[in-house]
């Protein structure tokens, strides 16, 4: 606020001067020029009687001539200081006007409102640098489940954008560099209900600058980071980012599933991907030769993980890879014929168009398809304004790096144990996950498949707590039962439970749950909102381990416990 000021003053510096002035010399020459009173005697004006003269003539309001009627030389004076007030109000206005309409003052007026905002807010927020097509998907995701944001991004058209998204709530916006410390001051990095920051801008060095900073000024912060290159990704890692997000390497392991284990990949994609595949997408023929069209950080992280599980594979590049030996290379663009049937499009079963060109990918991806219609489909996604002609295309996989970013973002803030359990999954067969994918077919059925974690602690369960400290088992079961009407049963089911560093995968619904235990469920939406009822309210709670409406006071719950 106080640049604020500065700036304010020093613009209006001159147009204050010369008002100060006008109005000095106005209200001397009323003081030494003679007037006349009522009864024709010589009358000189006192200051008081001057500046409230020259105060009404100088705004135009006019009351009259006071005390005593103008002599001419009076009125003249007036002339003179009417036109030399209007004059000065004029200048001081039109510099006022000039000054707001400024680009830097309007920035920094934003700035001061936005800071404001943000000092204002009551519940926990987290703070988003950069509101592309990654911040926007996490922002509306974390609105719809009633959690509040605050952005940053030095492009004004994405504030405007985010301005202009049809948001439950005020989320408050600042087009500035995220990268500086005193922006992320402003933004609420020590605001004391911010629970973590999202460094998403699609520059690794700024996402870097965000990183270190929020870990050296709040180190308790959770920090999560998205990056496209092996080096930072190493060096965010290195000093305590929570969780880091290479986008090529986070699509690469999963097309990797896709091609060696397709229940698993779908298991994955169901719970970290909201618009998942359809169940019939497994039975597709995915192993054998896969063709990569082009060589870069996608390609490079999708042949990595590809050659860990021996698939055959075949790369298209315009260039020779440098510093690399590559044992099926065919030298092309790959949109053309000629170089996919000698990369043997004919008898692959896959083929991945990688490139940094929109429409060199689509042209490779419908060149192929001509030549073998079987053909499993991926082709990455530059531009998000193509994304209409992508999703026409008709192609099996759509890579694009801004929802993939989010996707995996959005799976760790709802719950840390969702990465874990992906991670122990794929430590089981395809048979394992093929009876998970069925169940969890059978509770989804056409919906979005949802999941979170419940913690058995005051903050997130104190009726189950209070039950327990009673001396009353509650079990998995107790959750699952709707709390409407408790011979149903929610559609929902256990993932895993975390108990003092073990965990259980699929554990059963008769298992006792202990203080600090941790869940993760997957399910409907509508199940999470309905398990909350009993985690939160004793009375839920009581219903639905009795069956009973819940009685009045301690003393009555004391005596129907003892009676049962």
């Amino acid at each position: 606020m106080n640049n604020v000021f500065y700036v304010l003053l020093r613009r209006l510096r001159i147009p204050l001067i010369t008002m100060i002035l006008v109005y000095a010399f106005s209200i001397l020459g009323f003081v030494l020029i003679p007037g006349m009173d009522d009864a024709g005697n010589i009358y000189h004006m006192d200051f008081f009687h001057a500046f409230y003269f020259v105060s009404f003539m100088g705004s135009t309001i006019g009351f009259g001539e006071i005390p005593y009627a103008f002599t001419d030389a009076q009125r003249m004076w007036t002339l003179v200081t009417i036109y030399a007030t209007v004059i000065a109000w004029l200048y001081g206005i039109g510099t006022i006007l000039a000054l707001l309409q400024e680009p830097v003052f309007g920035r920094m007026l934003r700035r001061r409102s936005f800071a404001a905002k943000v000092n204002q807010m009551t519940e926990p927020f987290y703070l988003v640098c950069g509101y592309g097509v990654t911040g926007g998907i996490i922002v509306r995701k974390l609105a719809k489940r009633g959690i509040r944001s605050v952005v940053i991004d030095i492009d004004e058209s994405c504030i405007d954008a985010l301005e202009m998204d049809d948001l439950p709530f005020e989320v408050p916006g600042l087009s500035a560099d995220a990268s500086l410390p005193d922006v992320l001051d402003d933004g609420g990095l020590q605001h004391p209900k911010c629970v973590g920051i999202l460094a998403l801008t699609n520059r690794d060095q700024v996402n870097l600058s965000i990183a270190i900073a929020s870990k050296l000024i709040r180190p308790e912060r959770v920090v999560i980071s998205r990056t496209e290159e092996d080096v930072t990704t190493a060096n965010l890692l290195s000093f305590g980012t929570d969780l880091v997000v290479n986008p090529f390497r986070v699509y690469a392991e999963y097309l990797s599933l896709a091609a060696h284990a397709p229940y698993t990949h779908l298991v994955y994609d169901w719970l970290v991907n909201p618009y998942h595949r359809p169940l019939s997408s497994a039975y597709q023929k995915t192993k054998g030769r896969w063709i990569i069209c082009g060589y870069g950080r996608f390609g490079q992280s999708l042949y990595r993980e590809f050659n860990e599980e021996d698939v055959d594979l075949t790369v298209v590049d315009m260039n020779q890879p440098k510093n690399s030996d590559l044992p099926f290379l065919v030298i092309g663009k790959g949109t053309e014929a000629l170089t996919l049937s000698e990369a043997g499009v004919e008898d692959a079963v896959g083929i991945v168009a990688g490139t940094d060109n929109d429409a060199d990918n689509l042209s490779i991806i419908m060149t192929a398809r001509e030549m073998n219609p079987k053909l499993v489909t991926v082709v990455r996604q530059n531009i998000h304004a193509n994304k209409l002609v992508f999703q026409k295309s008709g192609t099996d996989f759509i890579m694009e790096p801004g929802r993939i970013i989010a996707n995996r973002v959005l799976a760790h803030l709802k719950s840390p144990l969702l990465p874990v359990f992906i991670e122990q999954i794929q430590a089981n067969d395809d048979v394992w996950a093929h009876t998970l994918l069925n169940r969890m077919n059978s509770v989804a059925q056409e919906e979005e498949l949802d999941s979170w974690s419940v913690r058995v602690d005051e903050d997130n369960a104190p009726a189950l707590l209070e039950a327990m400290a009673e001396g009353t088992e509650v079990t998995l079961r107790v959750l699952l039962k709707d709390p409407r009407d408790r011979m149903k049963k929610l559609a929902a089911f256990p993932l895993m439970l975390h108990r003092e560093g073990d965990y259980d995968l699929l554990p059963g619904e008769l298992d006792v749950l202990q203080p600090g235990d941790e869940i993760l469920f997957c399910g409907r939406s509508k199940a999470l909102h309905r398990m909350e009822w009993a985690l939160i309210n004793y009375n839920t709670l009581h219903y639905l381990l009795t069956g009973h409406e819940p009685t009045g006071n301690l003393l009555s719950r004391l005596l129907s416990r003892t009676d049962s």
